[in-house]
Formats: C-alpha cells, structure tokens, sequence
C-alpha cells in the first residue's frame, strides 16, 4: 500500500486556483476529518508573505464562502499552515521549504503553477533534496502542447519522479455525477447487456461555457478549444462512457480499459477534417443579457485560433462499431453545461398505431455534470386520459438528482478537489491520468490538428451567446442526429 502523506506542499498558492478550489477543499477534508493527525499544510509562492498574513488570507477567502467558517474546524486548520516565499525554480528556494517539511517523509507536492514550470519545479526540488521515495507529485493540465511536447514533460518529470509518484489531474473525474457514471454503469445489471452498438444509437458530449477567453488569451491562442478542452476533459468522458468493464476498481485495472478505448479511436484524415469536424471562433455578441466582446478584440488583433470544435469521433471496436460520438465545446455558448447523452435506437416497430407515431421518441440517458449533477433516463409512458383511435404516449424523465437526493441540513455540492486531493493524499490514482493516456489522447488530438491543417480548415465565426456556428448543425444533420439542446 502507499504511504499515507504527511504534508502537501502547495506551489502557486497565491494564485487563482489555489483560492478557489484548493483552499476550499483542504478545509472541508479537514472539516470532515480526512486530513490525518500532524498532517502540515505547506503553501508556497512567490509572493513575500509572512504565515499570518497568508493565514489571515486565506480566512477571508474562505469566510466569503456561502459555507462559512466552523470556529473550530478554522483553529485546527489554520494550526497546520506554513507559509514559505519563495522562487521554488531555483535549488535555493526549494531549499527554504526543507525546515517546513523537516520529518516529513511522503509530502505531496501540487503544482497549481504554468505548465512552463513543471520542469524546473521538479528539477529544483530533487537538487534540494526536498523529494523523497515516498514523495507524490500532483499536476494540472495541459501536459503538454502535442504528443512530442508531452513525451518531453513527462520523461523530465521521470527523471525525478518514478510513474506511480505523479498524479496528473483531470479535474472532471473528482466530480460525482462522472464517478457515479462509473457506478451506472457497472453496479447495474440493465445496463451492461444494452451499452452497445446493437441498441444505442449515438452518444453526445458537451462541454459549453458562457464566459469567454479575457486576459487567459496569451495561454489560449497557443492551445484553443482542441488541446484546452477536448484533449483531456472530453476525451476523459468518452472513455468513461465506452470502456470496457474493468476487473476491480485498482488503478491500473480502471485505466488500462481507458487506454484501450483511446487506441481504439480512428484517426482523423484529411476529408474527415471538412466532414466530421467544425472549428469556430466567436464574435461579439449577447450572452446572458449582456454585451460580450468577440475573441479577437480580446486579444487585441487577429487570430486563427478556435473556440469551439465540434466532430464526430468513431471507436473501432466490436461494442461500438457503427455509433458515432459527437463531440462539442466552445466559449461565449448561451449556457454553462456539461452534458453527456446516451441516445438509444427507437423500437423496431410500434404496436400503438398511427396516432402514436408522433408521441414516440426513443429513450435517452443524459448525464448532466454542471450547473446541475443529476441523471435521467426518458420513458415512454401512457399518457393520461381517454382517448379513441389508439394509446396516447408521453415520454417523462427518472430523476437520479444528487441535489434532491441528499438535500437536507448542512448537505452541499462538493468541490472536485476534495476527492482527488483525497485520493493523492492516499495514494489512490484510480482517477488520475496515466502517462499512456495522456499521449495516446495526444497522438489522437494531433492527428485532428494536422489533418485540419492538410484541409486548411479555419475557424468559422458566430455570435457569442449563440450554439457555435451553422456547421455545428449541419455535421450532426449530415448523419441523421440532432444535438440535444
């Protein structure tokens, strides 16, 4: 079994991140008692702060919080803080963070920091001598820029870290509703003998965001929607959806399957560019209300970036030969949701005659992760009421709302980063990316981009506020679908 951590040592703890998401999370472990006993709290940035101004912000942080502070939970998290300043690039300063970690022998080291900075961090951390056998790594996304960039962060990354110590973050996986998707799936006996090519007719994935690019500009011309979104959050999905059955919930088992299902998609050509795939890019336009400014105001002059894709990815494979899976994202879209839908085949033949062809719809699962953490699956249902010339049908919704279900006192939607900092504190990487997956979700994704590059395929505009441009509705038109909106 791994070693349990004793510390975690917070890079970038002044940033945006940090307040958020990681702060947060950190309290509420130990607000439910999942930080061990001695466990430090070790934050570093280059901010010269003193440990009680940073205690004292990070308290402010969280009192703005519709939570609150619990007095007591805030005097024993607050006792755990350390705070160093410091330009952890340099040996020098990851050596100011030895005396904060002096007895620790399995810290865990989270890079909330630019992707640019990966290399140097680990590079300074093992000439300080700060990492240690039992050590852990944590890192966001992006790893990488293509397959090629990617393979050079993580066999720099290797050189320090051995694989089963780094822990690549996909931040959609700590959320409920996608590990329940996990539970759906393989704790339901209804399900497994229908999740195939035989009764589902296609799978939709999106990932739409009302807010635009803003000042991230200067990281998002470099990757766009294809390598900011697709290549890790959406690509994660799919899997999910289309795995097989692992044999156990160990690590390996769970992501072996993952990277079965990644080698398994086919790679994109050169006419797949024009006929499977859209790239847009917004202009200004209403959202929500108000006025939105287009993307390349933002920026400041012209760019060839996109802010949305949508395609058609197809897995070759025996369970889903034939389905196609829609793929969606984009910036400036009129809502904010995370959705995936399952959309089965309609029946063969209706017995309810002709004034019933109108009611029926095939059945459809959709599994909402944001705003709302819900599950549904649509019926069809007689409709209530005399009639003549036939049944009347209905179609309604089975509501698997975590919101609804486990609404009560002191109940809250968790933070994702509560789960996955949980599970790197113990060593659990079932919901962490492997090396592997990570290039292979490269290899693909670059093929994408080269083959858009062979087509000269540019990004097409439309509104901001609106669901992308035309093309979006013709690709999915062009194969019989429509997405689910």
């Amino acid at each position: 079994m791994p070693a349990t951590a004793d510390a975690i040592v917070l890079f970038g703890a002044t940033g945006d991140l940090a307040r958020r998401m990681l702060l947060p999370s950190l309290y509420f472990l130990d607000a439910d008692g999942f930080l061990p006993e001695g466990f430090r709290l070790v934050f570093t940035a280059r901010a010269e702060l003193s440990t009680e101004a940073f205690v004292e912000q990070t308290r402010q942080a969280l009192s703005a919080r519709p939570e609150g502070l619990d007095d007591a939970v805030w005097a024993r998290f607050a006792g755990r803080i350390t705070y160093v300043g410091a330009d952890a690039t340099t040996r020098e300063g990851a050596e100011t963070l030895k005396p904060a970690l002096d007895g620790c022998k399995a810290p865990l080291c989270f890079l909330a920091v630019s992707p640019s900075l990966f290399e140097k961090i680990c590079g300074s951390l093992a000439a300080a001598g700060v990492t240690t056998p039992d050590a852990r790594i944590v890192l966001e996304k992006p790893i990488g820029r293509d397959l090629a960039t990617s393979h050079h962060v993580n066999a720099t990354l290797g050189e320090v870290f051995a694989e089963e110590q780094i822990f690549r973050i996909d931040h959609y996986l700590g959320k409920e509703t996608v590990q329940n998707l996990i539970a759906l799936r393989f704790a339901n006996t209804f399900f497994e003998p229908l999740w195939n090519n035989l009764t589902i007719d296609h799978v939709q994935i999106t990932v739409a965001e009302t807010e635009g690019v803003g000042a991230r500009w200067p990281y998002y011309d470099e990757y766009g929607a294809l390598r900011d979104m697709l290549q890790n959050h959406m690509l994660q999905l799919l899997c999910l959806v289309a795995m097989e059955p692992p044999a156990d919930m160990e690590p390996d088992s769970v992501r072996n399957e993952k990277v079965k299902v990644l080698r398994s998609l086919r790679r994109f050509t050169r006419m797949d560019a024009a006929d499977k795939s859209v790239r847009g890019q917004y202009t200004p336009g209403v959202v929500s209300g108000k006025t939105a400014e287009g993307y390349e105001t933002e920026r400041g002059k012209k760019s060839g970036t996109e802010t949305f894709v949508a395609l058609r990815a197809d897995i070759d494979n025996w369970r889903w030969a034939g389905v196609p899976f829609f793929l969606r994202t984009g910036k400036r879209m009129p809502e904010k949701r995370t959705t995936v839908v399952i959309q089965f085949k309609p029946v063969p033949h209706s017995i309810f005659g002709q004034a019933s062809l109108m009611d029926m719809s095939p059945n459809r699962l959709v599994i909402d992760l944001q705003p709302d953490e819900d599950i549904s699956l649509t019926l069809m249902n007689k409709a209530p009421g005399l009639t003549q010339g036939g049944m009347r049908l209905q179609s309604l919704p089975l509501s698997l709302s975590l919101l609804k279900t486990y609404e009560g006192p002191g109940a809250r939607r968790r933070i994702a980063y509560e789960r996955l900092l949980l599970d790197a504190i113990h060593g659990d990487a079932t919901l962490f990316v492997r090396r592997d997956e990570v290039e292979e979700a490269w290899r693909w994704v670059d093929g994408v981009a080269d083959a858009w590059s062979e087509a000269g395929l540019h990004p097409r505009p439309y509104a901001a506020g609106s669901w992308g441009p035309s093309g979006a509705f013709a690709l999915i038109e062009r194969f019989g679908k429509a997405w689910s909106d």
